[in-house]
């Protein structure tokens, strides 16, 4: 009988968890050692349930320290990828700080199309941001926002002294509450405490001229003449490199697409790496939301007609014997289009 019942036991575990009938329940009732065997069936059946019901539970997303991925309860949201921006401000900017962006589709003021592929989108109201960052003395971080202008985070300043608030490009972890200076101003160069100068801080967010930034600093926002605004490396995740400088002439600095340039040394630069810097991994996960942002479809040369793109027209796949080309005729791969090279260039950028 024992046998028996051995060779049931081995049969319920293979089966899926359900209860004993009553007829075995009466059969290990008759012994000790089977009454123990009911036990454990009993154990292993629980046991079982609660596997199967923690198994079956899902979550509607799933956050990353680089990237927030979605469950694909749609098409679009399947390879919907993008940046966590829970550190974000919740609420609206500063509404004198802003302004209307007009949208033009590409239409110049004859109303031709001069840049293709731009129309619709939702309405904006871009950021006055403080490019040229004069004012000197101690300013507040006070939060962190989105704007729907660039690609990189923004930090909301307040001046300690005088109130006044403004808006930067925020480098990369950046953190609210931070205190940041601004060095462009050369009666704040030389502060003398107890007797002693100090030197200037190089944190990140501060602003100073190329002639007071050590060699080998990662800099971005530079500016391309003096007391003009910042012009350079403003993209998220850009950075540059201050390869030399000195008191007069001209500073030399490696950009992010590895060209090496000549640029003034009393001209504007701020410590540290553009923030969002994750924002080139993002996947936008479907059409429709590019075009919420302004951005039309467009259509490839070899699919127009012979009038419409040097690509154009014939009978199946061929792009007419040409090399790649731009709808008006421009090499599209490896092309000479500038005329007089700039001479601010040490080195040009890596090119295929």
């Amino acid at each position: 009988m024992l046998a028996g019942l051995t060779r049931s036991m081995g049969a319920l575990r293979l089966m899926n968890p359900v209860r004993p009938s009553s007829h075995m329940m009466s059969m290990l009732k008759n012994n000790t050692t089977t009454s123990t065997l009911a036990h454990r069936v009993s154990t292993l059946t629980q046991v079982s349930r609660t596997y199967a019901t923690a198994t079956t539970t899902t979550t509607t997303s799933s956050a990353t320290p680089q990237f927030k991925t979605y469950t694909p309860s749609s098409p679009g949201r399947r390879w919907l990828k993008r940046v966590p921006r829970d550190h974000l401000w919740k609420g609206k900017p500063i509404r004198a700080l802003t302004i209307a962006k007009r949208s033009t589709a590409g239409r110049n003021n004859t109303g031709r199309i001069t840049v293709r592929h731009r129309g619709g989108g939702h309405k904006r109201r871009l950021r006055i941001m403080d490019w040229y960052r004069c004012e000197s003395g101690a300013q507040v971080v006070e939060r962190i926002e989105y704007d729907p202008g660039r690609t990189a985070w923004i930090a909301l300043l307040k001046h300690q002294v005088t109130g006044k608030q403004s808006y930067i490009l925020a480098p990369h972890d950046l953190q609210p509450g931070s205190v940041i200076y601004s060095f462009l101003d050369k009666s704040s160069w030389n502060q003398t405490k107890n007797g002693i100068t100090t030197t200037l801080p190089i944190d990140k967010g501060n602003c100073l001229p190329l002639s007071r930034i050590p060699t080998g600093t990662i800099i971005h926002a530079i500016g391309m003449k003096r007391n003009g605004p910042a012009q350079v490396a403003r993209s998220a995740g850009t950075y540059a490199q201050l390869l030399s400088t000195g008191e007069t002439g001209h500073a030399i600095i490696r950009l992010s697409s590895g060209e090496v340039r000549k640029f003034p040394v009393d001209v504007c630069a701020t410590i540290g790496v553009v923030s969002n810097p994750g924002n080139m991994h993002e996947s936008l996960g479907k059409a429709g939301r590019n075009r919420w942002r302004g951005i039309r479809p467009s259509v490839r040369g070899v699919a127009q007609n012979a009038c419409d793109h040097p690509h154009g027209g014939g009978k199946g796949k061929t792009k007419g014997g040409k090399d790649p080309r731009s709808p008006w005729g421009t090499l599209a791969k490896g092309g000479k289009t500038r005329k007089h090279p700039n001479t601010m260039v040490v080195r040009e950028r890596p090119r295929r």
